[in-house]
This record gives structure tokens, C-alpha cells and sequence, in this order.
């Protein structure tokens, strides 16, 4: 074990072995932004060393992209064949997938892309495994679909450990905190809301990281782990869901047991499917959809019928201004006004601008200048 490695254990060790109250916090505080830093230094030295080989190379496309997050063999490259008809080579052992094979899944109006990347293992996060370009593509993702199997479910820890090490913060918002470095006035605290934090919490922290003299500004309840995350700035927040596959492979009771398991553990139950027979992918290829938070609007030009067929798909949340964007670069430009009818408006008809918040279902005219 590296010597970063055990200043980690010990500190955590400490952590765990100090009583948290008003008396302890600011010690806590310090503590956690160094076992983040050395975390990240670790993470940084890591993917430094593991550099020199050739990356995955993978362009976003479509209404979305989902990745495929698992163990070796749980059976991912079999359900994106399965999901896409893209043929994934698929084998009775693990590692067969090397590099990242994307495809394409058209679902209710919208293109989603989704992506086999090869089986996460513990220390990915390090450069563990070809770690260092996994965790890149998986921090591009706009949903991650965690996959385990009935053999390995209970050790889905595991692959959120390792995602949480690389900065990827699963099914959370992101924290609404401004930290502004100054020259001079030491660390002036201001905050929005009921904030968990104190000015002598946010001093531990930022000194843990060099940094003396601020403007900090924190809307919102968040506590010690938000803050140290916005004071290193390079995490991404990417909702997730589980599910677990090769059910067909155990009974009924096994099953339940897994799932109530799965679902006692993080607060949501997983989808239950057997990518090899094909049973419940339409259910999942349901919850890709919902938890990309898609909506369809529907377009009418200026003196015309709308397109009642063929909606256009955008993530939430969608303004009026992320419509134009996908549309045409140059209507946000011409943007002269829109029209609206349907559940975001008071009434049909109504005249929006560019930040207008649309519903699904909404029709939508946008008027530009000539």
C-alpha cells in the first residue's frame, strides 16, 4: 500500500473515531478536505502514471448518451446487442469488452446512445484496469446505468465507491456554492437559505487547501462534503439507476431477496432483467427514458398546422432558449419571440421569451427576424 493510501486510512480512522458535535466540527472539516486532497492527488498521480496509451475516443451523440457501468462479465455487452442490435462481442468471461463499443437505441421519438465500456474493477478510480480512460468516459455520461448481476449484487458498492473516488457524484444536485479567491480580507462568508455550515467550518476547509483570503456565497443547506466538493471544482454530477441482470438464473424467492436488498441499501429498487432471454429490457428501456428526463415538443410554424407526428425530444429542463440551440445556432441570435400553448403557459397562444420553462406536450412557435 502506498504511503498516500495509508495517510487516507488513518485520517478516515480518525474521522470515524471523533464524535461529531459543534466543539469537533472545525477539526472534521480540516480533515475531510485532506483526505480529498490527497484523494485527488492520488487520482491525478495515478492517471499521470497510467498516460502514454491510446484513450477511448467517443463523440456524444444523439438526444442523449447513456453508459453501461458494471463488473467484468455482469453481461453488458449482451444487453446493449440487446437494447441497440449492435453486435458487442459477447464471451463466458471477463474483460471481452477492450475498448468502448457505442449504439444507438431509438425509443419514443428520442435517439439514445449508449455505451459498453469495458467491466469497472476496485482501484479504476487509480488507473486500476484502464481506469484512467473508463472514468473519462464515464464522467461525459448523462446517465449512468450501473449494472450488476444476481452473483455480484450485493458488492455494487463497490463500482459507487470507485466513481465517487474519480469525482462523480451519482443522483445529486449540484450544490449552489460560489467561492471567489481575493488578495486580501481574509474569508468573508455569506449564505442564502439555512445553511449547515459556519464561518470556522468554511476557514478549516479552505486552509486545508492554501486558500486564506475569499468570497464565499452558499445558497441552499449543504454541508462539509458539498463544500469540499465545490471548493476542488472538478466533480460532475450524473444521475444513476441499478439493475440487475441474469435473474432467469435463480428463483423466485432469490430474486425478491435481491431486490429488496438492493433496494433497502440505496433507496430505490432496481430494474430486474435477464438480458440473455430479453425479459424486462422494454422495462428498462422505460426507466433510460425517464431518468434522462425527457420531454416532447411539438413545433408549429408561423401561420401553420403543428407537427402533431414527429416531436422534438430535449432534456429537462428545457427553455424556449435550449429549443432555438438545437434547432438552428442562429435563432437564439434572431430571437425576436415565441408562442406557447400547452401546460407551461396560462393561456394558449401566450407570447414567451428565451428562458420561458416548457412542459412536455408543449407546441411551441418560435419567431425570428428575418
Amino acid at each position: 500500500m502506498s504511503s498516500i493510501e495509508e495517510q487516507i486510512r488513518e485520517i478516515e480512522d480518525e474521522i470515524k473515531n471523533t464524535k461529531y458535535n459543534k466543539a469537533t466540527s472545525h477539526h472534521i472539516g480540516r480533515l475531510k478536505a485532506k483526505v480529498a486532497r490527497l484523494r485527488d492527488d492520488a487520482v491525478t498521480r495515478a492517471m499521470a502514471s497510467a498516460g502514454g496509451g491510446e484513450g477511448y475516443n467517443v463523440k456524444k451523440s444523439g438526444d442523449g448518451t447513456v453508459v453501461l457501468v458494471g463488473f467484468p462479465s455482469v453481461g453488458k455487452s449482451t444487453l446493449l446487442n440487446q437494447l441497440t442490435g449492435t453486435e458487442s462481442e459477447t464471451a463466458g468471461y471477463a474483460f471481452t469488452t477492450v475498448s468502448v463499443i457505442p449504439g444507438a437505441m431509438d425509443y419514443k421519438g428520442a435517439n439514445i446512445q449508449i455505451l459498453d465500456i469495458p467491466g469497472l474493477i476496485a482501484g479504476a478510480a487509480m488507473g486500476k484496469g484502464r481506469g484512467k480512460e473508463v472514468i473519462a468516459v464515464v464522467r461525459g455520461a448523462d446517465l449512468i446505468l450501473l449494472l450488476g448481476d444476481v452473483y455480484n449484487e450485493k458488492h455494487v458498492n463497490v463500482l459507487i465507491k470507485e466513481l465517487h473516488d474519480a469525482g462523480i457524484r451519482l443522483n445529486k444536485e449540484k450544490p449552489d456554492i460560489t467561492i471567489k479567491r481575493t488578495s486580501s480580507g481574509g474569508i468573508r462568508f455569506n449564505s442564502v437559505g439555512n445553511s449547515d455550515l459556519d464561518l470556522g467550518e468554511i476557514r478549516a476547509i479552505l486552509a486545508e487547501n492554501k486558500i486564506m483570503n475569499a468570497d464565499v456565497l452558499v445558497r441552499g443547506s449543504v454541508d462539509q462534503d458539498d463544500f469540499i466538493d465545490a471548493m476542488f471544482g472538478n466533480r460532475v454530477y450524473i444521475p444513476a439507476f441499478f439493475s440487475i441482470n441474469k435473474i432467469d438464473l435463480v428463483d423466485a424467492e432469490t430474486r425478491k431477496e435481491i431486490n429488496d436488498d438492493v433496494t433497502d441499501r440505496f433507496g430505490r429498487p432496481p430494474v430486474m432483467i435477464s438480458a440473455h432471454s430479453g425479459y424486462n429490457v422494454e422495462e428498462l428501456k422505460d426507466s433510460i427514458y425517464d431518468n434522462l428526463g425527457f420531454i416532447r415538443i411539438y413545433l408549429k410554424p408561423v401561420g401553420g398546422k403543428a407537427d402533431m407526428e414527429e416531436p422534438l425530444i430535449i432534456r429537462k429542463p428545457a427553455t424556449v432558449e435550449s429549443v432555438c440551440n438545437k434547432l438552428h445556432r442562429d435563432f437564439v441570435e434572431k430571437f425576436r419571440y415565441a408562442k406557447v400553448w400547452g401546460d407551461s403557459v396560462k393561456h394558449d397562444a401566450q407570447r414567451v421569451s428565451l428562458s420561458h420553462d416548457l412542459c412536455d406536450g408543449d407546441i411551441l412557435t418560435v419567431v425570428v427576424r428575418a
